[in-house]
Order: C-alpha cells, then sequence, then structure tokens
C-alpha cells in the first residue's frame, strides 16, 4: 500500500493539534472554579452544559424506561427520551488564568442526594426555569438555600413556551430582590454565556461586599 499524500499527514497533525489545544488546559491556568447547573427534570441542563463547554461534554444520559414513568412526572416532555443519571460536565475557559468546570446535575427528586453532595466546593449554581412548570423549581432553590449555595435563575425559553414579565416571574419564585433572574436559549451558545455571566457576576459582587464588610470590623 502507497503511503498518504504529505499534504493529509499535514491536514491530519493540525486536527491531532487542534483537539489538543481544545482538551489540555493552558500552564497559565491558575485557578479553578466549580459552578453547578441546576433544576428540574427536563429543563435543559445537559443542553446548556453542552452549548458552552470547549471540550466534548462527560454525559451519563440513559433511555428513558416505562418504569420510570412510575416515578418522574414526564408532563410536558413528549418529545424526551433520555435522562442524566449521574451529571454533565463540562469546561470553561475564560482566560489564560481562570477556567470554569461545569457540574449539570440530574432532575428528578430520586437523585437529590446525589447533587447535594456534588455542591461540595462549588460557588454557586445556576438554576434553570421553565415556565410552563414553574413550580417545580422550589425544590432546587429550596437545596440550595438550605446549603447556602447563593445562585441566580435562567428562565429557558422554550418554543411552545408562555411568556411573562420578569417581575412577574421574580415575584412567583419568590427571589430575593439581589438574585439575577435572566432569559436564555439552553441551545445557544451566546444566550447560555449571558446567563453563566450574570451567576458570575453575581458571585464576584458577593464576594466583594464580603470582603469589605470584613475589613470594616477589622
Amino acid at each position: 500500500m502507497g503511503s498518504a499524500p504529505a499534504s493529509e499527514h499535514a491536514a491530519a497533525s493540525d486536527d491531532v493539534c487542534a483537539v489538543s489545544q481544545n482538551v489540555y488546559l493552558p500552564r497559565s491556568v491558575q485557578t479553578a472554579a466549580k459552578l453547578l447547573v441546576v433544576g428540574h427534570f427536563a429543563v435543559g441542563k445537559t443542553t446548556f452544559v453542552g452549548a458552552l463547554s470547549e471540550i466534548r461534554p462527560l454525559r451519563t444520559e440513559e433511555v428513558m424506561t416505562q418504569a420510570g414513568a412510575l416515578v418522574d412526572d414526564l408532563a410536558g416532555t413528549k418529545d424526551k427520551t433520555t435522562t442524566t443519571v449521574a451529571l454533565d460536565f463540562g469546561r470553561l475557559t475564560l482566560n489564560d488564568s481562570l477556567v470554569l468546570y461545569l457540574f449539570g446535575t440530574p432532575g428528578q427528586q430520586r437523585f437529590t442526594q446525589l447533587w447535594q453532595d456534588m455542591t461540595r466546593g462549588a460557588l454557586g449554581a445556576l438554576v434553570l426555569a421553565d415556565t410552563r412548570r414553574l413550580g417545580q423549581s422550589f425544590d432546587a432553590m429550596g437545596v440550595l438555600e438550605e446549603l447556602g449555595l447563593p445562585y441566580a435563575v435562567a428562565l429557558n425559553e422554550f418554543d411552545d413556551a408562555p411568556e411573562h414579565d420578569l417581575a412577574e416571574i421574580r415575584e412567583a419564585l419568590d427571589l430575593l430582590p439581589e438574585t439575577p433572574l435572566v432569559r436564555c436559549d439552553a441551545r445557544d451558545r451566546i444566550s447560555s454565556t449571558r446567563a453563566l455571566i450574570a451567576l458570575v457576576e453575581y458571585l464576584l459582587n458577593r464576594t466583594s461586599d464580603t470582603s469589605d464588610s470584613e475589613l470594616e470590623h477589622a
């Protein structure tokens, strides 16, 4: 068999280099931050992490079975055929020294203990919500509040979801005035990035306020 042309070897080499650059972190990275993406069943967490991750995201999706219908609320999820049973994992490098690790949690109530354990070491969480099933967001927010983990809320805008004023949504979810509430499309990288920025800015402001308070009492 003849050998491949040099141009093909060069192209293959370029592909390997491109993959390597995406997979491995640059040596300059000094800080890693862990953030959670939480929310109820079928709210779009896996899609959100996949849209943002610069590497091929780790997914633990399994095909849904009839047995699951006995314990999971499948209302409004007629097109959903798989579900996360452990976690989703993605990575997003913000600059030469900072990288974010995104952990998407399973949404079913029977996995609550699992994602409670995942909060260890996390700086905060982004709660994805669906206006068609807004009441189902309370469980996730309640757990985060019990654990003292700060969070922002992003409304994942499904095509058939009703639109409401953000002030009405804030009141319905009983959010604190300082808790960020934004809209996003989990399928869109730019939209998802804006939602994540809202969370990161909120966490940075909280850190700054805490530091200022400590200085005042020093």
